[in-house]
């Protein structure tokens, strides 16, 4: 690293979904150049598009922010923080500082693709070097293309080209410390953004969550551990800690895919848990799938990859979409999911695509529904994996679920919550009901209902859909659809 002069004209790095220090490639480059280093985070949500965040990201974002301007102080340069149009705020900002670089890590959704390039082109004509580069994937969307250049849309040709053709580069070292600027700069504070809600709803993300870099390496540290040696069985069990909890931390680049791969590289278990290994790093990959899809596709947000499913006749009832957003479906491990989901800011993955099944194929009501709700509600609410995963749950995307695929919830809940644990945490009415009628308190004999003090359509809901009925529904429809292969 360059010895640091205080004479040089700063260097501003414009931080975004990237809140960390380790393996932050726009950071490193800024301190490496010697300058002083100004980190500057601006709110701008309109900038968003359709895709403003929601109350569990405002959230998260609002405590990730302040563990990083913790972080950043002690590194020698303070966050400054500013709200406005981002391409305004930087020319502003580095005029106002003298910068002679501004540097930021990618984004890969459709409206910061476009405001980022119209910054870089702005900052350029003033005559400031404009950097960007990749700090939140393991491969760029536009490296990994098939024989006719063109992008996958099958996740299996998709893994092998992609971990075929690199092996992602090592994490880069954070600074150790940061040069600040001569004087000290005007900012706003992060509670001035107004990021939490006026009522408190949140207490159960707290209980659940530590927002950060620093709850990031929690979280790896405990999955790596042992938790990753269960991983192939125990990840489909919503009772257990099965999974490594990282994708809010992911989402807002509190740790990088890159430290993630290859920390698990480098663990060395017994064979159960290389399995553990292999197929967690496949789901790293899954999420790269998904950025390389949102990236060349970028209207799925909205529209069906598959075109043959704009004319899909959803249903429109918003009484049933508020029975399932509330969770009072009448089938315990949608509702359990559900509840789950308000309570924590987070679903179980096996669980999710449980209740996305069940939204778009007992219901007929469309994945856009579901997409939105999601959006507002997870705590991970990132575009490019909530698009590929409502369009492969609806049979409409890339890789999809084929429409016979209808998961009988009663089916899932027997078999990945045997016991009942999930239900009876998120769904404490039915808590006391004995196996098998905890997955399916209706057809409970009325002696066990009554012992229990369960009265169906008080206590709990009668299932909105009888699922066979819901199941022969679905297919009737989405067999009116005229079949066009996915290439």
């Amino acid at each position: 690293m360059p010895s640091p002069s205080p004479s040089k004209a700063p260097a501003i790095v414009w931080f975004r979904q990237d809140l960390r220090i380790d393996d932050n490639p726009a950071l490193s480059a800024a301190a490496d150049s010697g300058a002083p280093v100004i980190p500057l985070f601006i709110w701008s949500p309109e900038e968003e598009g359709d895709w403003e965040p929601g109350g569990a990201t405002r959230w998260w974002l609002h405590h990730s922010l302040s563990e990083l301007a913790e972080t950043l102080a002690r590194l020698g340069s303070p966050l400054i923080v500013k709200r406005g149009y981002s391409l305004s705020v930087l020319r502003d900002f580095a005029k106002e500082v003298g910068a002679h670089a501004v540097f930021w890590n990618r984004r890969y959704e459709p409206a910061a693709i476009i405001r980022d390039k119209n910054i870089k082109g702005a900052l350029v004509k003033d005559g400031i070097d404009a950097r960007s580069f990749n700090a939140s994937l393991l491969f760029e969307p536009w490296q990994v293309l098939n024989g006719k250049n063109e992008p996958y849309k099958v996740f299996t040709a998709y893994y092998k080209a992609a971990t075929a053709l690199v092996t992602p580069p090592a994490p880069i070292e954070k600074p150790k410390q940061l040069l600040a600027p001569a004087k000290k700069l005007g900012t706003v504070s992060i509670s001035d953004l107004m990021l939490l809600p006026k009522i408190n709803w949140t207490e159960g993300m707290k209980e659940a969550w530590k927002p950060g870099e620093g709850g990031a390496k929690e979280n790896l540290e405990i999955f790596l551990s042992g938790v990753i040696d269960n991983y192939t069985s125990d990840r489909d069990r919503p009772s257990v800690v099965g999974t490594s909890r990282l994708s809010p931390h992911l989402h807002f680049g509190e740790i990088s895919p890159r430290t993630i791969w290859h920390a698990v590289k480098e663990i060395d278990k017994s064979p159960q848990g290389r399995e553990g290994k292999s197929t967690y790093l496949k789901e790293i990959v899954w999420r790269e799938f998904a950025h390389h899809l949102l990236y060349h596709f970028p209207l799925t947000t909205k529209a069906p990859l598959r075109p043959e499913f704009e004319r899909f006749a959803w249903r429109d009832d918003k009484q049933l979409l508020k029975l399932w957003q509330k969770g009072q479906t009448g089938y315990p491990l949608v509702d359990a999911g559900m509840r789950e989901l308000w309570h924590t800011g987070w679903m179980h993955n096996r669980v999710r695509m449980v209740v996305a099944s069940f939204l778009v194929k007992h219901l007929l009501l469309s994945w856009q529904e579901g997409s939105q709700w999601f959006w507002d509600t997870l705590v991970d609410a990132d575009l490019a994996n909530n698009t590929l995963g409502w369009q492969w749950s609806a049979g409409c995307g890339a890789d999809a679920a084929p429409y016979f695929r209808i998961f009988n919830p009663v089916l899932q809940s027997e078999k990945f919550d045997p016991d009942g644990k999930y239900i009876r945490r998120w769904v404490p009415e039915l808590a006391k009901l004995p196996k098998p009628w905890i997955h399916k308190p209706w057809e409970a004999p009325a002696e066990v209902l009554k012992a229990h003090g369960i009265v169906l359509g008080k206590d709990y809901p009668e299932p909105v859909v009888d699922h066979s009925f819901a199941r022969n529904r679905a297919l009737d429809a989405f067999k009116q659809l005229k079949a066009v292969p996915v290439k």
